[in-house]
């Protein structure tokens, strides 16, 4: 089976050459699924490996604005729209310098799978642009984002694709590109998700990512007979995702003793929580992008240009950004104890690290499963639009809860290895076979 995945993987490699991300992203659902298709020869017939490793649609623009000192810029934009077997696509934008086509291919392809795992019926998709938002002010964000709509506007609704947010977009940049949609289209539709409440937001979704996450964490523990309880919690970032994590994780008995930025991370042993989480808030919104604000404010440890994972955990939540945890992270956490690894963020763990976890036998989930409670509450938060109604915290906590523990049955039926449950194949077969037999169902398009 190894050659026909590397057979494959040259295939895939010399048709998207220079795309890591994109490989890297394809190489682990292809080493999970393609058993699967050799076993399936209608699979095999209709070519589904090759149709759902190309995206139905790339579209790429540029971003003239002008900036505060009237000087004009010109930026990259993106919207890959990857796969609409199961719906609309869906899926974030995001504005950071790194992007490029081969992280919106990445993003998209792992949204496909991450939106079948739901069960809502969502598409994958992912947008953005190679803006660095550090710095900006509020009206050279809104002419960006004006300028950004004025092209994407053409390829997006409320039945077609539906952008959210992602790194670099949060409320004020929806807002600003849902106005821009309004005004061009003439029309107030449920076109973004992540939109305020008092305009046709959900409760829950700014958490949702990190809420989610832990509530699939909660889900793994009880296979070992163990809770969330007194666990010690290692998380990176300090975005939306680290702060859901903090406040579900604080509220279900647990402990988060670290958060991280670009310019290094923070180890506070008597735990985040209280004025301390809201503070994360604070940091978000103040554009510095850095971490230190909170040792120095609480007078506790910072390390500098270092990563989380030195510190002995129970649970270690990766919710920055893609290939953030390395094999040496990955001995360092085992080393010190850890019992699970929940990816977060998209991807944040590389492949060899991976291996690792998974040949120590420890509970480790990969994002696609463990992070869709962001999409999966946009998905929510689409449902309301299209009823004209706006559901109850409750309710909608209640119902995230309930799709990760769908997702969780899902990776517990297509993953178990013996007494291991691999949940990196159970959510790559789960979320698969699902857009795979829809694509059959729909024929060749």
């Amino acid at each position: 089976m190894s050659s026909v995945v590397e057979n494959f993987m040259n295939y895939v490699v010399a048709k998207n050459p220079n795309e890591p991300e994109f490989h890297q992203a394809v190489r682990e659902v292809v080493e999970s699924v393609m058993p699967v298709v050799d076993a399936t020869p209608a699979y095999k017939r209709a070519k589904i490996l090759e149709r759902i490793v190309e995206p139905e649609r790339t579209i790429m623009f540029r971003v003239p604005w002008t900036d505060d000192r009237g000087e004009i810029r010109v930026n990259k934009g993106y919207r890959v729209e990857f796969n609409s077997a199961l719906g609309p696509y869906k899926g974030g934008l995001r504005f950071h310098a790194n992007v490029t086509l081969s992280t919106m291919k990445f993003l998209g392809f792992e949204q496909t799978f991450k939106n079948s795992l739901t069960t809502l019926p969502m598409g994958g998709g992912k947008g953005g642009s190679d803006l660095d938002p550090r710095g900006m002010s509020d009206n050279e964000m809104m002419r960006f984002c004006q300028a950004f709509m004025a092209e994407l506007f053409r390829h997006i609704g409320a039945d077609t694709d539906v952008p959210a947010g992602d790194i670099g977009v949060g409320g004020r940049e929806i807002g600003y590109l849902f106005g821009m949609y309004k005004k061009l289209r003439n029309e107030f539709t449920g076109v973004l998700t992540g939109k305020g409440l008092n305009w046709g937001g959900s409760l829950v979704r700014p958490e949702a990512t990190g809420f989610g996450a832990t509530y699939f964490i909660e889900e793994m523990l009880k296979t070992r007979g163990e809770a969330l309880q007194n666990k010690k919690v290692a998380v990176s970032g300090f975005g939306n995702v680290a702060w859901g994590v903090a406040l579900k994780m604080t509220d279900l008995g647990a402990k988060v003793v670290t958060i991280s930025g670009p310019d290094g991370f923070v180890h506070d042993p008597d735990g985040i929580k209280g004025e301390k989480i809201d503070y994360m808030l604070q940091m978000r919104a103040s554009g510095r992008d850095r971490v230190q604000d909170y040792a120095d404010k609480f007078k506790v440890e910072f390390h500098a240009g270092k990563r989380p994972w030195i510190v002995p955990c129970d649970v270690a939540v990766p919710a920055a950004i893609q290939n953030e945890l390395d094999e040496n992270d990955a001995r360092a956490l085992l080393k010190n104890g850890v019992k699970c690894v929940c990816e977060a963020a998209n991807m944040p763990v590389v492949p060899k690290a991976v291996h690792l976890f998974q040949e120590a036998k420890i509970l480790f989930a990969p994002g696609k499963a463990a992070n869709a409670g962001g999409v999966g509450t946009s998905g929510l938060e689409m449902s309301q639009n299209a009823q004209h109604l706006c559901w109850a915290r409750e309710e909608v906590d209640m119902r995230l809860k309930q799709i990760m523990e769908r997702i969780h049955h899902t990776c517990l039926t297509y993953g178990q290895e013996g007494t291991y449950t691999n949940y990196v194949k159970g959510a790559n077969v789960g979320g698969f076979i699902k857009v795979a037999d829809a694509m059959l169902d729909q024929g060749l398009v």
